[in-house]
Formats: C-alpha cells, structure tokens, sequence
C-alpha cells in the first residue's frame, strides 16, 4: 500500500494495493499492523456505511470531545469528493482543508484524525461510502459546520444551490462560530 502525507499533519490518503485481473479485483482493505506501520494508530470500534445519490451532500460533521472520532473512510460503489477540515485549537492549519476524490475505481482511502469536521459530496448516481470509527457515535457529542463557509472556501465542484442537504447540515454555524477542537481525555 502507499500512504500519501497531505498539507494537514495527520490526514492520510491510503492506496491500497489492488489485484486486478479477468475476473474483477482484490484488495486488502485494512490490516491493522500494516497500517500502524504506516502511522495510523487509531483503534476501530464501529463501520458505518451510506447509500446516496449523485448531489447528495453530507457533512461537515464531527464529534465532540471525549467523544471525537478519527475515520477511515472509502468508497465501496461511486464516487464522492471526501473534505476534511482542521478544527484543532492552536493548530497552524486551523479552518483549512483537504479534499481527495475517492471512488470504486481509484479504491483511495481517506484516513481523518480527530479534530476534524469531515463531509463528502456524491459525485454519482447508487454511491455505497464506507467508513471506520475510533470511538462509537454520541448523538449528545455530535456537530457540524457549515458546508459553504467562505472562510474555509471549500470548492465544491458543482453549483451550491444545486446540492441535496438534510435540513440540519442546512443550518450548520459557520467556523467563526464554532467551539475549537480541544483533545481531552477519551471515553
């Protein structure tokens, strides 16, 4: 597998090494010891999986601390744009972020630590979106930022007015309203 390093300390993109031949493809989609090797410590607990449309937008969301969790995320079916923003108080990319294209055919993995709001736009049509957790979802502990802050700037590569949002990632505050990322101890 080759592990790309990003502009933001600890966001990773994995790609994992992918067999393919006549009959389809194989590939190892996580394996803890490889992937400690390659710095991604964090102790699955809980997969999620999600269905979507093409203009589906879903995020920016996190969770709180001692609940946060950092995510390995891809792409079972489809394609999405997967974003991650930097929330970490004190940090020298705070509000900045990363997006990568993950897809069934590129297999790319996006590994996204705690700390981070994180969202993706469906970029086609049946997408299946995977992911693994660290910590197990607390509704209590849940937050989101608003997708289209200008002073985050995220480029979304379609139209915002043409998006598909539930109504709470509609009324998400912005980052100038948000309380900072601060690690604390872990439940």
């Amino acid at each position: 597998m080759n592990v790309i390093e990003t502009e933001i300390a600890g966001v990773k993109i994995v790609e994992p090494d992918v067999r393919r031949d006549e009959r389809g493809f194989f590939c190892e989609t996580y394996n803890r010891e490889r992937y400690f090797k390659a710095g991604i410590t964090a102790d699955f607990v809980q997969d999620n999986e999600s269905f979507s449309m093409k203009g589906v937008l879903r995020g920016l969301h996190w969770q709180a601390a001692p609940f946060a969790q950092a995510k390995l995320v891809r792409v079972i079916r489809g394609k999405v744009l997967d974003v991650a923003v930097d929330l970490r108080k004190g940090s020298a990319t705070f509000g900045k972020y990363i997006a990568t294209e993950l897809s069934s055919e590129n297999a790319r993995q996006f590994f996204i630590p705690r700390g981070f709001a994180h969202g993706y736009l469906v970029l086609e049509d049946n997408t299946i979106f995977s992911y693994k957790c660290d910590n197990f979802y607390n509704p209590e502990s849940e937050r989101g930022l608003k997708f289209d802050d200008p002073k985050i700037g995220i480029d979304w590569p379609v139209p915002t007015t043409s998006l598909i949002l539930s109504e709470k990632d509609k009324k998400h505050p912005s980052l100038a309203e948000i309380e900072p990322y601060e690690e604390i101890n872990r439940v």
